[in-house]
């Protein structure tokens, strides 16, 4: 597999990177099954392919500055920023597939996932549809939320990608984001600060686990750069698709 650490300079190009590796897998023009791991540098908030504006606070992201984008996979509205740890896998469903059954697919990325950071921190299990977790502090409570992830296939090709928090404010989260509209049973009725928590490591190991893990041996030297310009400057401009 190849490896691309790169965090692109705004929150549209960097969303619009996913998808422009989706279609250079889809068109073959990469050499392999990629990893991206990337970090943003500023808060945005990104919605599913089929959220609602209304499951954010929308005169507070104006307000402060914090953009509002989309992205063509599915699963809940996110908030990111520093402290959170972005990561990406195309992989090839001729190849593998098992990739093409969508229970499948969650099966074989999260529980690559799960056992690259069991050393780093015991309990992590799966809750939800893709969701990843660790214990509560306190014995008898739920468990609570550290990644979130979502998937598109295309043409033989699967993006998949998600979030680890791991040093995340995670108090800002209700300040842009409102309740969800739909919750997992494990959810209950906890707000925000009671669901989510940041995983017990520093971002050096969990990219370093997660590399390990993938077998990402091979720098990614050609990236699709125009694809990705035109991506962000048309699609991602806007939540209106």
């Amino acid at each position: 597999m190849y490896h691309l650490p790169l965090t692109l300079e705004t929150p549209a190009a960097n969303l619009a990177l996913d998808e422009a590796l989706l279609d250079a897998a889809v068109e073959g023009q990469l050499p392999g099954e990629v990893l991206r791991l990337w970090e943003p540098a500023e808060f945005f908030v990104v919605l599913g392919r089929s959220s609602k504006v209304a499951e954010i606070h929308a005169a507070a992201c104006r307000q402060d500055n914090v953009a509002v984008l989309r992205r063509p996979s599915g699963g809940a509205t996110i908030l990111t920023g520093p402290g959170c740890l972005m990561y990406a896998v195309l992989l090839d469903a001729e190849r593998r597939p098992e990739l093409r059954s969508v229970d499948r697919a969650h099966e074989l990325v999260l529980g690559t996932i799960e056992r690259a950071l069991a050393p780093l921190a015991p309990g992590i299990a799966r809750h939800g549809t893709s969701d990843l977790t660790i214990p509560a502090v306190h014995a008898g409570d739920p468990p609570v939320k550290f990644s979130g992830n979502s998937l598109r296939l295309r043409r033989g090709h699967l993006l998949y990608h998600g979030t680890i928090l791991y040093d995340f404010p995670l108090d800002r989260i209700a300040t842009w984001l409102a309740d969800p509209a739909r919750r997992p049973t494990y959810r209950g009725d906890r707000d925000h600060r009671q669901f989510v928590t940041n995983f017990p490591a520093t971002r050096q190991a969990l990219e370093s686990v997660l590399t390990a893990a993938w077998q990402a041996n091979e720098p990614l030297v050609h990236w699709p750069r125009e694809r990705t310009n035109e991506l962000a400057t048309s699609r991602y401009s806007t939540v209106e698709w």
